[in-house]
This record gives C-alpha cells, sequence and structure tokens, in this order.
C-alpha cells in the first residue's frame, strides 16, 4: 500500500529512528543469549525488548505502514512466552528474531525510499517462521531466500544506511524511546565548511592565550612603577592599569567561555560516539561465529569515545577486516578451545582510549594466536618473501608479514578469507589516516592489535611541564594527579625509586633523565611528580616545574619524523613557540634512554625552516648532551656564526632564500667556517638528492625518515669523527 505523500517526510525519519531502536532490541538478543545471566537481569532485558517492539509496532501503525506494524507484532508474538516464563532464550529463536529484524529494516528503508508500494506480503512467511521456529540453519536459509526475493523488487543493504533527517518535526508518535534523538531541521554544510570554521575557533583560542601573556606583561610593569622612590609619582597610574587590568581579565574569561563554546557546539555537530560504528559490529561477530560454527562474544571498553564522523567511517571498514579476521583465523572451534582448558565461547575485547591529539585502539582475542612458522611458509609460498629472507627475520618481522598485499595462510578460498585481501587494507586505511597498526601475539594464547590515529579537530587539554630549561607537553587525559615529593611518600631503593601512591607502589623516573639531559637521581624534597598512566600502566614522572595546563590545539607531527617514539604531536603557544607533546605510552614504558657519553660542551646549530624539524632535531641531539641553537633560514644562520662557535651544522637541503648546499658553498668559502662539519636533512631521498647534497661538501646526508628512525645523532658523532671534532 503506497504512503500518503503527505507523510513521507515522517517515514523517512521513521526510518532512521527504527535503525537506532533496532540496533538497541539486536543488543538486547545478543544479551538474551548470553550464558550465566540471572533472572533478575533477563527479566529487565525482556522487559525492554517488549517495549522497543511495542514501539516500533505503534510508530508504523500511526503511518499507515501496516507491513510493519504486522512484523513488530509477529515478534512480539514469538517473544511473549519466553518472556512469561523468564527463560533464557533459545538460539533457535534468537535467529529468527534478528532475521526478523533485518526484513523490518529492509521494508521500512523502502518505504522511505518510496518503493513500499511494491513490496510483496511479509505476513505469512514470518508468522510460519515463528511457528515452526527452525534450527538456525533452516532459519537463515528461509531468511535468506526472502530478503533475496524482498531486494529483487526493493534493493537495499541488511544494513541500510541512515536516512536523511524529516524536513519536518517528527509527529509524536514517532517517539521511538525516551532517550532517542529528535528529528529536526537541517543543513547541509560541506565538510571543509565546518573545517575553516573550527579554525576560526582555533585562532580564537590562540588569541586568548595571547591575552593572557599581555596580562602578564601589564603585571610586570605594574611591579616595577611600584619599586618605592616611584610609590607616589606612579600612584594614578598602577590606579589606572590595576582597573585596566581586572577589565581585561574579565573580558578574557568571557571570550574563554565563548570559545568553549563555540568549540563544544561544533564537536556535537561534526562527531558521533564511538559506539555507533562498534555496536552493529557485535551483531556481525555473533552472525560470523555461527555461520562457521564457533562461538564468540565481542566486549566493547570506551565505546562513548566522540569521534569525527569523517574518521569514524575510515575506522569503521577496519574494524570490520580486523573482527572477521579475529573469528576466522584466532578464535577457535567449541571443542578445541576447550581441550585447550579454554571456555567455548571465544572473547575478542576492543577497547578505545583518547589520550591528548591519539585515539588508541585494541583489539585482542584469546584465539590461537599467530604461528610465525605458519606465517613464514605461507608468505614463501606465495613469493612474498625467500627463503632466506625468511631465515634471517625475528618474530616481530614474521608477524609482520600478515599485513603485506596478497598475504593469506589459506589454502583454500571461502567466503571469509583466502583471497589475500584484508589486513593490507587495514595497513593502508590506517596510514592513509596519518596513524600506524602493530600486532603482538602469543601462540594458544591470542593475539592484540593495536591502532593509534591522530585525531585533529578541536582542542585538547594539555600541562606544560619542564625538565632543566625543556618544556613539554603532557595529555591531560593521561595525567591521574600531582604530588610532591618527600621522605614520607618515597621508597628509594638501590636501583629504583617507588612513590607510595594510593596504596600502591609507582616506578618513579627522571623526565630529564627519560630524555637524555642528564643522569637519574631519586626526587629531592617536594620535586613536582606527575602521575601519568596510559594502556593500564602507571608511573610517577619527576619534573622541576609545572608551568600549568591550557587547551592547545595538537597537531601531528610530520610524516618524516612521526616514527619518533617520545612524542605524538606538538602545540603552538601564544607567540609562536613550539611546544612537543609526549606519547604517554613511551612516558610509562620500561625502556631507558640510549646512555651517550659526550660532555655537555659540544654545540650544534641547526638550520631548517620547518618549525616542528628544528625541535625535533634539537630534542635529538640534546639527549646526546649538545647545547643547541636554532636558525629558521641559511642568512639567519651566518648570523649566528659571525658571534656563535659550532662544532656541527644540521642543515635542511631545501630552503627559501639559501637552500642547503648555498649555505655549504658560503661556509667553504669561509676561512672561519670552512672546516665546520655539516650534515644535510632532505625529506627527498631520492639518489640524485643524496649525490646533489655530497658533491656540495656535505660530511653527510640523511632523509628526514633516517633522523624519525634514532639516526642523526650516530652520524652526527660519526662525522665529527672523521672530521677531527674536538674530544
Amino acid at each position: 500500500m503506497p504512503v500518503d505523500p503527505m507523510l513521507q517526510s515522517l517515514v523517512a525519519g521513521f526510518s532512521s529512528e527504527a535503525q537506532e531502536v533496532c540496533q538497541k532490541v539486536t543488543l538486547d538478543l545478543l544479551e538474551l543469549e548470553r550464558e550465566g545471566i540471572d533472572n533478575e537481569a533477563l527479566s529487565k532485558v525482556y522487559t525492554r525488548l517488549a517495549r522497543h517492539l511495542h514501539t516500533l509496532k505503534g510508530s508504523a501503525a500511526s503511518l499507515g505502514l501496516q507491513d510493519l506494524s504486522s512484523i513488530a507484532h509477529k515478534l512480539e508474538d514469538a517473544l511473549a512466552p519466553l518472556r512469561k516464563d523468564i527463560q533464557p532464550m533459545p538460539r533457535s529463536m534468537v535467529d529468527m528474531l534478528l532475521h526478523g529484524l533485518d526484513l523490518f529494516l529492509l521494508r521500512a528503508q523502502a518505504h522511505a525510499d518510496g518503493r513500499g508500494d511494491a513490496l510483496p506480503d511479509p505476513t505469512d512467511a514470518l508468522a510460519q517462521l515463528v511457528a515452526e521456529a527452525p534450527p538456525p540453519e533452516a532459519a537463515a536459509g528461509r531468511v535468506a531466500a526472502e530478503v533475496e526475493a524482498e531486494s529483487e523488487q526493493a534493493p537495499a543493504k541488511a544494513a541500510p544506511a541512515r536516512a536523511a533527517p524529516a524536513p519536518a518535526a517528527a509527529a509524536p508518535a514517532l517517539s521511538m524511546a525516551d532517550d532517542s534523538e529528535s528529528i529536526d531541521a537541517g543543513w547541509r554544510v560541506a565538510a571543509h565548511q565546518v573545517t575553516a570554521l573550527m579554525r576560526e575557533v582555533e585562532r580564537l583560542r590562540e588569541f586568548r592565550m595571547r591575552l593572557e601573556d599581555r596580562l602578564r606583561d601589564i603585571s610586570k610593569a605594574v611591579e616595577l612603577l611600584a619599586v618605592r622612590e616611584l610609590m607616589a609619582p606612579t600612584a594614578r597610574a598602577r590606579a589606572v592599569l590595576a582597573a585596566v587590568t581586572a577589565g581585561v581579565r574579565s573580558d578574557g574569561h568571557e571570550a574563554t567561555d565563548i570559545v568553549d563554546s563555540l568549540e563544544e557546539g561544533l564537536k556535537s555537530i561534526t562527531t558521533r560516539p564511538v559506539r555507533t560504528i562498534l555496536e552493529p559490529l557485535q551483531r556481525m561477530v555473533r552472525d560470523l561465529s555461527r555461520q562457521l560454527g564457533k562461538q564468540a562474544r565481542l566486549s566493547v571498553v570506551g565505546a562513548e569515545v566522540s569521534l569525527d564522523r569523517r574518521l569514524l567511517e575510515k575506522l569503521k571498514g577496519a574494524m570490520v577486516h580486523l573482527l572477521r579476521n579475529a573469528v576466522d583465523h584466532g578464535i577457535e572451534m567449541p571443542d578445541e578451545r576447550e581441550r585447550a582448558g579454554k571456555h567455548h565461547e571465544g572473547a575478542l575485547t576492543l577497547r578505545v582510549e583518547q589520550q591528548g591529539n591519539i585515539l588508541m585502539m585494541e583489539l585482542s582475542d584469546d584465539g590461537r594466536g599467530i604461528d610465525v612458522l605458519v606465517v613464514r611458509a605461507s608468505a614463501e609460498r606465495k613469493g612474498l618473501i625467500t627463503s632466506d629472507e625468511g631465515a634471517r627475520m625475528h618474530e616481530a618481522q614474521i608477524r609482520d608479514l600478515i599485513f603485506r598485499p596478497g598475504f593469506s595462510t589459506r589454502v583454500d578460498v571461502t567466503d571469509t578469507s583466502g583471497r589475500g585481501v584484508g589486513l593490507d587494507a587495514v595497513r593502508s586505511a590506517v596510514e592513509s589516516m596519518q596513524g600506524r597498526i602493530e600486532v603482538v601475539s602469543t601462540k594458544g594464547s591470542g593475539t592484540r592489535f593495536m591502532l593509534t590515529v591522530p585525531v585533529e579537530l578541536g582542542s585538547s587539554p594539555v600541562l606544560t611541564v619542564r625538565t632543566i630549561d625543556t618544556a613539554v607537553g603532557l595529555p591531560m587525559l593521561a595525567v591521574e594527579s600531582t604530588q610532591l615529593a618527600s621522605q614520607d611518600n618515597l621508597r628509594i631503593g638501590r636501583l629504583r625509586t617507588q612513590l607510595d601512591y594510593n596504596g600502591q607502589l609507582v616506578p618513579v623516573v627522571d623526565l630529564g633523565a627519560r630524555l637524555g639531559l642528564r643522569a637519574s637521581a631519586p626526587p629531592s624534597e617536594g620535586q613536582p611528580l606527575i602521575i601519568v598512566q596510559s594502556g593500564g600502566k602507571r608511573m610517577a614522572l619527576a619534573v622541576d616545574a609545572v608551568v600549568g595546563d591550557r587547551d592547545l590545539v595538537i597537531r601531528p607531527l610530520p610524516a618524516e619524523v612521526r616514527d619518533v617514539p617520545a612524542y605524538q604531536g606538538a602545540a603552538i603557544l601564544s607567540r609562536g613557540e613550539l611546544l612537543l607533546i609526549l606519547r604517554p605510552g613511551w612516558v610509562v614504558s620500561e625502556s631507558t634512554p640510549q646512555a651517550v657519553a659526550m660532555p655537555q660542551s659540544r654545540r650544534a646549530l641547526v638550520v631548517d625552516d620547518s618549525l616542528t624539524a628544528r625541535a625535533l632535531h634539537r630534542a635529538m641531539l640534546e639527549a646526546g648532551g649538545f647545547t643547541v641553537h636554532l636558525a629558521a633560514s641559511g642568512a639567519r644562520a651566518m648570523e649566528r656564526l659571525q658571534t656563535e662557535s659550532y662544532d656541527v651544522i644540521i642543515c635542511d637541503l631545501e630552503m627559501e632564500e639559501m637552500n642547503g648546499t648555498e649555505l655549504i658553498a658560503t661556509l667553504r668559502g669561509q676561512p672561519d667556517t670552512k672546516d665546520i662539519p655539516v650534515i644535510l636533512v632532505s625529506a627527498n631521498d631520492s639518489a640524485g638528492a643524496r649525490a646533489r647534497g655530497l658533491s656540495a661538501g656535505a660530511d653527510g646526508f640523511l632523509s628526514k625518515r633516517e633522523c624519525a628512525a634514532g639516526r642523526l645523532l650516530a652520524e652526527v658523532l660519526d662525522v665529527m669523527s672523521r672530521r677531527g671534532a674536538r674530544a
């Protein structure tokens, strides 16, 4: 029966809300087939499930969609006996209800698209399906035939895309659930327009930080005027300045509130909770497990983190590939798991955490793990590596082969695997988002995939700390608390120092030593300690000073230096200074910096027109004991060389005004600078660029990727040794 044209816009809204309600019903059904659920919890789920189905039925009937109302009514009929006796739901019944929901959504989408009059009547087939409640395999076959029949007349996906919101507010009958979103009018806005607006909000925040600096400057001026000899002559000026300061400070607070409100509003428009892509995957895991004769359940931790909608769509495909791979290759058959002493139902866990501008997603399973011997043999069989290459690889390198294009351990091709397409697509997708993916596995115990992806939308609270004269930032989401070191809360041993924190002993690490700026020593009395947590680990970071916290926009590092393990990004402060943001995972790791025996007196000049590259090269060289000066251009470098002397110069090859080869020519032409070792650094790693740099007189040449991999300090030492620099 065709829908009244006057109601068509409401039908589109109904289809959109119906998907949300059906997703809630799906989660309830998955809960009902879980083992060990008590009667009280069963009763609550059954009550909630019945309410959702009743709402679907009533809302469909109010719009004249009798076929949908009939489907919901039949599903209610199937549920009623189980709800009355309060008993766990058989898997066959869950199968039937889930397929009934699929049919409901197919038809709802068809009605929203104006194709409802072409649909066959589903009532008889559905009633028979409910009455018989056949075994899962038979139900799947029968419903698949019905879906195929309907798809010929109303092609749509089993999980149809969200319909556009109705242009008018929905009628009261369309209130699907108490917590569902209301349908309202909207605008279509291009992504670049929203991004441009967010950039303007970022400019406002930077302006607010500059305003704070101006206030501090005024306060210093008042202090200067308040010296005893000037008290009387400057009284009026100080009063005026005090009034101006109070007014500007009040205006600054209001500006902060406005910026915060604008940013939160933009985030609410452009972001969605991660659960919107993760919750439907629980159904996918359940269905795929049934198809393969396995049992597996997906648990999600941290699903309320909100992300850019575009990023979510990209992540969804990666998650689908990883979950299908885990169920197909990782989770064993129930009898195999029981023989291994495991529960017959496999456990998959997806953890989501955001720290600053870094999103971390970890997918773990308790399956059979990755057999490196099988992986190596498969890679050799498919010609991805030679046997000699395989023999030289360590386990981590062999595990990494699963991301190679064309890799598969399957000899035969199935519906879920064997085509050599999957994990290579995941890595490509993650890298296209400027992220990285790693895998850790233990044979017989399971596998963990860790994804880290930068999130660029909006600002993040950052705690700025200082060690010696180096300031760095820590994402506030990774900071639990701050304390002062004292004899009462420290446990100082011969090899390590620990902090008594809430009844637990937490390792204490000196940030200066962690960055390689000084030798490690126990914290002094009253020294600030920052309690940092990441990935379930906790550490107390000893710093020299806590500068304060600010909301900053953290930018990803350039691709050439993105693999530097200590830093996850950088932020620009109010006066243009670059603040590097530490990676919490690196902070809490147990590794220690490589000791470099070198006196503090060595001096290096870094010349690069990239603010980020200058800061990162400086951090690496200072970790090796160098005093480092910076220059943003070749001309500025020559100015410094007129008054300063250096043991080595690190210079970018491509710069405006004076490039690296021109700078070398100038240096070699002057008696005072002709013998200074020069290392050229370039994003261009071609043989031609390397040859051009060395022929110009450079003592060394590194790509920025090689710098990111930790080669810079070693190359500096080697070049200085060859040049006979002073020890």
